[in-house]
């Protein structure tokens, strides 16, 4: 059973050092976030509120859109359900394995082989060598690299690495799927195949959390939305429920 639990979740970002450039480039970087200065003790530090007071509960089944401008703070909140980011206050609990596919090849190192780069893929991603072993022969019938897997990556094209990336994510047990705008597919002669893939891929999964702009995606695949705003989750309702929301605030805004 897959279950994740937020609760008054709230997530910052430290500003450290007083350079102008970095501070400019971190502001740009985290738009939409809430900015404040600490004064007590930290020498009016600078923080960005990344989430603040963010409460959401997902069971098996569920498929939830993040639906809200750059900044708003989805990525953020699909990093914290992932545990890369640590609460600052509230918790984030999570029951089961978590499969968050931000990089589609994580830990790529372009002088390995293509098996050894499935492996370490693999380990990355939370799996045994024994699960990755008995992948492994579903990775090669898919991709279509033949004898391209034992060289090293780097003698691959743009094209055949997408290929071996999107093997290699789309052969796992998603567990809770974390999405951030998906997973590229490569060349037209290899899209259609890819589709179906993805499509069973996410089938297989017990919750889904996207973030896309793509609303035609959203709709296809999610049953549940979250409007964000400024590290805030503003409604929860349907996609379309959400999307109209969303709608009417950029209008507002206008």
């Amino acid at each position: 059973m897959a279950e994740v639990t937020i609760e008054n979740l709230r997530i910052d970002y430290p500003l450290y050092g007083s350079h102008r450039s970095l501070r400019k480039e971190f502001f740009e970087r985290a738009a939409g976030g809430f900015i404040s200065h600490e004064r007590n003790g930290h020498r009016g530090r600078v923080v960005i509120k990344a989430l603040e007071d963010v409460s959401l509960h997902l069971a098996d089944g569920d498929r939830l859109a993040l639906i809200g401008h750059n900044g708003a703070g989805k990525t953020t909140l699909l990093k914290a359900i992932a545990g890369i980011y640590e609460p600052v206050a509230g918790r984030v609990d999570v029951r089961g394995r978590v499969t968050p596919l931000f990089d589609t090849m994580p830990g790529l190192d372009v002088d390995d082989t293509g098996y050894e780069n499935i492996v370490t893929a693999g380990l990355l991603l939370g799996l045994s060598r024994t699960e990755i072993e008995a992948a492994i022969p579903d990775i090669e019938q898919f991709s279509e690299l033949g004898e391209y897997l034992s060289l090293p990556v780097r003698t691959y094209s743009a094209g055949m690495l997408t290929r071996l990336s999107f093997s290699v994510v789309t052969a796992l047990d998603p567990g809770i799927l974390l999405l951030d705008e998906g997973i590229a597919t490569g060349d037209a002669e290899f899209s259609e195949r890819a589709a179906r893939r993805m499509d069973e891929f996410i089938g297989r999964s017990h919750i889904l959390v996207l973030a896309s702009h793509a609303e035609g995606l959203l709709q296809s695949l999610c049953n549940r939305a979250a409007l964000m705003k400024s590290g805030r989750i503003l409604k929860l309702g349907t996609v379309d429920e959400v999307l109209t929301a969303y709608h009417a605030d950029i209008e507002r805004a206008s």
